[in-house]
């Protein structure tokens, strides 16, 4: 890898930037001070510094976001407020996605990473990823349509869920667990038995769970343990 690009990666700028840095005899590779920004490095192997401060190398990114109501789960978007606007500047160099999606006005859990094979594993139909959330609804569910969720819900468009788990918390409140993520489904699955989501918060995916200590619009990368976790699924 060009000294440039892991520079630039790792949040040391542009390769403008970089250059300046470099000229100002700021940057050491291996304890010496490098003449060029274009140079080739080994970012396993070689320590690079800026300043006498070892820069760790890093490929990937995992953060966990306690998701606000009111914020796209995109990258970008021209007039509303996306979930990217939530990160900082030093945590958006490696250009973490969200891994799916929860709807504008629908809180909790929610995963970026810029490993886009973890986002497959996790988001792939054919892994089952369980997905939990709760719920609070128009009125409360009866034991007939938790048996309809168990076996499956026709929706308007004539799509079959896969069977879902649906529990009652307290009064208008559920806990409900799917394992797709059909474009607002939760929502078109309670309509389909004439009633209506109020509020929705996804809690866990796979095997990463909300952290409690989150507040609302904070978020932390993930630990070691709780990435090796969601990998091995």
């Amino acid at each position: 890898m060009r000294l440039d690009k892991f520079l630039a990666n790792m949040g040391y700028g542009s390769r403008k930037d970089v250059k300046t840095l470099v000229k100002k005899k700021r940057i050491t590779v291996n304890n010496q001070i490098v003449r060029k920004a274009d140079i080739h490095i080994d970012p396993n192997k070689d320590q690079i510094m800026c300043d006498d401060l070892i820069i760790e190398y890093k490929e990937y990114i995992y953060l966990m976001l306690h998701k606000p109501a009111g914020y796209l789960s995109a990258t970008e978007d021209q007039k509303q407020k996306t979930v990217l606007d939530l990160i900082k500047k030093q945590d958006k160099v490696l250009e973490p996605f969200p891994v799916g999606r929860l709807d504008k006005d629908t809180e909790g859990l929610l995963l970026l990473t810029n490993d886009g094979q973890l986002a497959h594993e996790l988001l792939s139909p054919k892994k089952h990823v369980d997905k939990t959330y709760i719920a609070k609804l128009a009125r409360n569910i009866t034991d007939e349509e938790v048996k309809q969720f168990a076996e499956g819900v026709l929706l308007e468009d004539g799509y079959v869920t896969k069977p879902a788990r649906l529990r009652t918390i307290e009064d208008n409140m559920v806990k409900i667990t799917i394992t797709e993520g059909k474009f607002h489904q939760i929502k078109r699955m309670f309509e389909a038995v004439d009633n209506k989501v109020l509020y929705l918060k996804r809690l866990s995916m796979g095997s990463l769970y909300l952290d409690k200590n989150l507040d609302i619009g904070e978020y932390r990368e993930l630990t070691t343990e709780e990435v090796s976790q969601l990998s091995s699924k």
